[in-house]
């Protein structure tokens, strides 16, 4: 995991060095989550990254009814992550991050759920890690990492550590 994650770092790395135009303009977190899924392009060659994506194959990624994440209709509530690194065709879930921007003041309780739904063992369409980014202008705040349907500390720390260590850690 360790591999993954700091590849993810240096896609953060390059996002913070080369997006200043839509940082210092506070743009929408639609245009930063796009703007991360170019830079983790390059860094999860023979992957595919792609953003609101809530799709395997033909199936939509419907979480069952009463998970955790609430339901709108009968059959279940479609799910769509920020970003996804994984293999469109295959049941090959790699990486799902929820990308929040640090002015964001809602609560962090659905990106958190919508987490531990996407890396639910138990779930058909199961993420192998899930990633909250709090991104602030100059650096990401408080990042929490997923694994199992539940957050791990220890991993969490060691990801705020390398992003501490990499100058991209604040708040």
């Amino acid at each position: 995991m360790h591999s993954e994650l700091n590849r993810l770092i240096s896609a953060l790395q390059e996002f913070y060095a080369r997006e200043r135009y839509i940082l210092d303009r506070d743009l929408g977190e639609r245009a930063l989550t796009h703007r991360l899924a170019v830079h983790l392009e390059r860094n999860f060659l023979g992957w595919d990254v792609d953003c609101d994506y809530n799709r395997l194959g033909d199936r939509a990624m419907l979480l069952p009814r009463g998970a955790i994440v609430s339901t709108d209709d009968e059959l279940g509530k479609s799910i769509y992550p920020d970003i996804v690194v994984h293999k469109r065709a295959v049941p090959d879930n790699l990486l799902a991050i929820e990308v929040r921007k640090a002015s964001n003041h809602q609560p962090l309780a659905h990106d958190r759920h919508k987490l531990m739904a996407l890396t639910d063992p138990h779930l058909w369409f199961a993420y192998w890690i899930g990633v909250l980014v709090i991104l602030d202008r100059r650096s990401v705040i408080t990042p929490e990492i997923y694994v199992g349907a539940r957050i791990d500390p220890a991993l969490s720390v060691w990801f705020a550590g390398r992003l501490q260590q990499m100058g991209l850690a604040g708040g």
